[in-house]
């Protein structure tokens, strides 16, 4: 099987929708399919190297930090493409590579996947003030792109129900986004390292988050808890680095725990196992995930969760047995406190996570969406989608 998947985001961010696109050509390619790529160039030019196929675009960051808009070259490379003919289009963009996806699709005559990677309702504040005109314009841009495909590929059933709300008629798959799970299985002295490089006290409990600093993850809720806990032997790693970093720091300031938060910035991703393996526990706050690729890289390297309450995270967060979701900061707290005091806790509810981090493997994940895209290429052949049309 040939499957062209496209992406705006170009492979060499960092962050969940790259993470899902390389890790499912890579599972695929394993699987005997041959993979190629569609995304934005980081500059005006466009080129093809290694199976990748990069459009030039131009910056558009005012809209969305990091995000580009297509150009009008490159039309060259998109005819190459459909010279090659996929049997199947997959795209994880609702913008510029959704409109030459879909192009190549009609063009073919092949199904036309998308997966909804991202819940737009929680980023409104980039491009609408108004929350009410916001949800509005989300809800009915999502349907119209879900509309012009074949099939929505979603990472969580809470993103099932959402697109369900917003009264999208089109093929929903629930398929998980795998990874690769011996990136994140560092051992106890690479964590050492790391937490004596940073200057964490031994005798401490290190809770660690790792992402995007961004308004819509929620991190100021961390930084409270960590007031709420100046009696507790407790510090705060923060792995990451994004638009809301000097707010934090400043906020982290004025709630006077600046001494017991560490801003590491952003970590080359092959170290970030190190950096999981350096905590304790697992903390977030976000209630924007459509899955949360970081639940699971956290699970795989064995640590215990604590995750602010939120659907993407039934059946992953098991309380008592891996972690616990908590719908309070005091309880947030408390949970914390329960693991200072019962250390014995920690063995089994770190064992627990790594049974479910296996749950969520690339040859899984890959396996899952090739049967989404057998499927769709049998409907297409079948008599009764004309009968339907």
């Amino acid at each position: 099987m040939k499957v062209l998947l496209t992406s705006d985001w170009n492979m060499d961010a960092v962050n969940g929708v790259v993470t899902s696109v390389i890790n499912l050509r890579r599972g695929l390619e394993e699987r005997g399919h041959e993979v190629r790529i569609l995304t934005l160039s980081p500059t005006a030019h466009s080129w093809e190297r290694d199976g990748v196929t990069y459009i030039g675009s131009v910056n558009v960051e005012r809209i969305y930090p990091g995000a580009r808009l297509r150009t009008a070259g490159g039309r060259s490379l998109i005819r190459e493409l459909i010279r090659w003919h996929p049997d199947v289009v997959h795209s994880n963009c609702e913008f510029s590579t959704f409109f030459m996806a879909r192009h190549i699709s009609e063009r073919l005559r092949v199904p036309l996947v998308h997966t909804y990677h991202t819940v737009y309702e929680d980023y409104t504040h980039y491009f609408c003030r108004n929350e009410e005109l916001g949800q509005y314009l989300v809800e009915k841009f999502s349907r119209w792109i879900a509309g012009r495909t074949d099939c929505v590929v979603v990472p969580s059933e809470k993103v099932a129900r959402l697109l369900t709300g917003y009264n999208v008629t089109a093929p929903i798959y629930v398929v998980p986004t795998g990874i690769e799970q011996g990136r994140f299985a560092a051992s106890n002295e690479e964590g050492a390292a790391v937490r004596r490089a940073l200057g964490l006290p031994e005798d401490c409990m290190v809770l660690v988050s790792v992402g995007r600093l961004a308004r819509e993850k929620n991190y100021g809720e961390l930084l409270r808890l960590m007031a709420g806990m100046r009696t507790l032997p407790v510090r705060l790693l923060l792995v990451g680095d994004g638009p809301a970093r000097e707010e934090l720091e400043r906020q982290a300031r004025e709630l006077g725990v600046a001494d017991r938060v560490v801003f590491t910035g952003m970590v080359p991703p092959e170290e970030v196992g190190r950096y999981y393996k350096a905590g304790d526990l697992f903390v977030s706050a976000s209630t924007s995930e459509t899955q949360g690729l970081t639940y699971f890289e956290a699970l795989s390297a064995g640590l215990p969760m604590l995750c602010r309450a939120d659907a993407c995270l039934d059946g992953i967060v098991i309380d008592g047995e891996n972690g616990w979701q908590y719908q309070t900061e005091a309880e947030a707290i408390a949970r914390v406190r329960q693991l200072i005091d019962h250390p014995e806790l920690r063995g089994p509810m770190s064992a627990a996570a790594l049974r479910t981090g296996r749950q969520y493997s690339v040859p899984a994940f890959a396996e899952s969406i090739e049967q989404v895209y057998r499927e769709q290429m049998a409907w297409r052949r079948s008599p009764l989608r004309e009968v339907s049309a």
